[in-house]
């Protein structure tokens, strides 16, 4: 990396997943967009003709007149090339294949489990955990030979558990996970704040600062604040008047919006129930609730206004992918050039020392930022950012009500941790039948013989000691 007053020039990126067709294209017009940042990023994935794609796609912004960010993409075929000297590694990666994820979502629906993500809690989560882990134990490993000063950002669910086993194989490792969701509860707030008349235009999200509290995709606020105002009023005066339409009423009968978008009538509920913001998508929150309160039945679901996404449509929206992949790599088509709303390249800015920012960041509770969660609980809180350091901020203890709720969770992730390189699979029966999701809805016997049908639908990325 070479430093030239308010320029990285030269930075060397390891993209462990450089195949991606969708998330890729997004960090490729990021990095292109930025002026202060240019170098090499590094593409492996076992897919290799898909990240032989990605470097011609990567390649082409090279040469835009509306491209200041200069990269060069090159395609390499071991980790070790990939991380050799690194200054930055980027995991995100499809643990294994829609098949797989088909089994983690809709297997469970035979005893009435519905999930509506199916990658993060819940049965799903647990078991894409389960084939995902080793795969991060290797790269952890790969890490510490290769680049052990590199920093790691990880995009990959379930998040707790992937940078949880990044620290547990190389404790030094410099990893943290970024997630968007908290910024899309930080819009829900500009928005209120634009319908209720309080302001004339929506405020941007970097305006409404938060105190960011619990684990990933089970985020809560217990402060909200706009120029002097306090989020919290305004938030429940909305909620009384808006609690059966939801915020933004979005057209659910349209088929994307039908999966991924949401009503936040969840949000507005858990906020009633318990005082503070909730700051995830619906389908997430629901997923670490118990299971007879928002994911009882279909019918349920439709009711809060959120919904079931069916494999069935990740493998046709692969599809599409597919065809836009070729569309680009022949040049019949081109990447717009427009902001993504990550915040990867202004965390790696930031990093470089060029700028230092506070954003949202999943990592071990260490500094003890949420006082009674384990320290060695996978935490998301905010952080300061700044020249080659991530320092925590202290969030406070959750309180006693949404600490009950966020702990059977964070002892599920050590019993799936410990599952994974033991191969114990009593301490997966255990974690299936306390999570919140699975508890309740049926037998003990009927839950082992479901954990035990979707590690045998998994079992091609699972390694032989679960089979013995």
């Amino acid at each position: 990396m070479y430093y030239n007053n308010d320029r990285a020039d030269d930075l060397k990126i390891a993209y462990i997943g450089g195949g991606s067709r969708g998330w890729a294209w997004g960090f490729m017009t990021d990095l292109a967009r930025e002026p202060q940042l240019s170098g090499v990023v590094r593409l492996y994935d076992i897919d290799r003709q898909a990240a032989e794609n990605n470097a011609v796609i990567g390649n082409r912004l090279k040469d835009r007149e509306d491209a200041p960010g200069k990269w060069t993409y090159e395609v390499t075929d071991t980790l070790e090339k990939a991380l050799t000297g690194a200054d930055f590694v980027i995991i995100s990666i499809l643990p294994g294949t829609f098949d797989e994820m088909e089994s983690d979502v809709h297997t469970p629906e035979r005893l009435g489990i519905y999930q509506s993500v199916g990658d993060t809690a819940g049965p799903g989560g647990m078991i894409r955990a389960l084939r995902t882990l080793p795969m991060f134990a290797e790269f952890a490993e790969a890490i510490k030979a290769y680049c052990p000063k590199a920093w790691v950002i990880n995009y990959t669910n379930p998040m707790s558990l992937c940078v949880k086993v990044l620290y547990h194989v190389f404790p030094e490792i410099k990893a943290f996970g970024c997630c968007h969701e908290v910024f899309g509860t930080q819009d829900v707030l500009g928005g209120i704040l634009k319908e209720e008349g309080i302001v004339g235009e929506k405020p941007d999200r970097n305006d409404i600062h938060i105190n960011v509290m619990g684990i990933n995709h089970f985020t809560w606020f217990d402060y909200a604040s706009y120029k002097g105002i306090d989020l919290f009023p305004v938030y429940r005066n909305y909620i009384d008047k808006h609690f059966e339409e939801g915020y933004g009423s979005p057209d659910m009968g349209n088929w994307m919006n039908k999966f991924f978008n949401c009503k936040h009538r969840v949000k507005f509920d858990l906020f009633n129930r318990y005082g503070l913001i909730a700051a995830a998508g619906d389908r997430h929150l629901a997923e670490f609730m118990p299971g007879d309160m928002y994911l009882k039945n279909p019918e349920t679901v439709e009711g809060w206004g959120f919904g079931l996404t069916p494999v069935s449509w990740r493998k046709e929206d692969l599809q599409k992918r597919l065809e836009r992949s070729g569309r680009l790599v022949r040049g019949e088509e081109q990447l717009e050039l427009k902001a993504t709303g990550e915040e990867g390249f202004m965390l790696i800015k930031a990093l470089c020392g060029l700028t230092r920012l506070i954003s949202n960041v999943n990592v071990p509770n260490f500094a003890g930022q949420i006082p009674n969660l384990p320290t060695d609980a996978v935490v998301e809180t905010n952080a300061v950012f700044e020249r080659d350091a991530i320092r925590p901020i202290a969030a406070g203890e959750l309180p006693e009500n949404i600490h009950e709720l966020v702990l059977p969770h964070v002892l599920n992730h050590e019993r799936i941790l410990k599952a994974s390189f033991t191969y114990d699979r009593d301490l997966v029966y255990r974690a299936f039948i306390v999570d919140p999701l699975c508890k309740g809805r049926a037998s003990d016997e009927e839950l082992i013989k479901l954990a035990d049908d979707m590690i045998k639908a998994t079992a091609k990325y699972l390694p032989k000691g679960w089979f013995r």
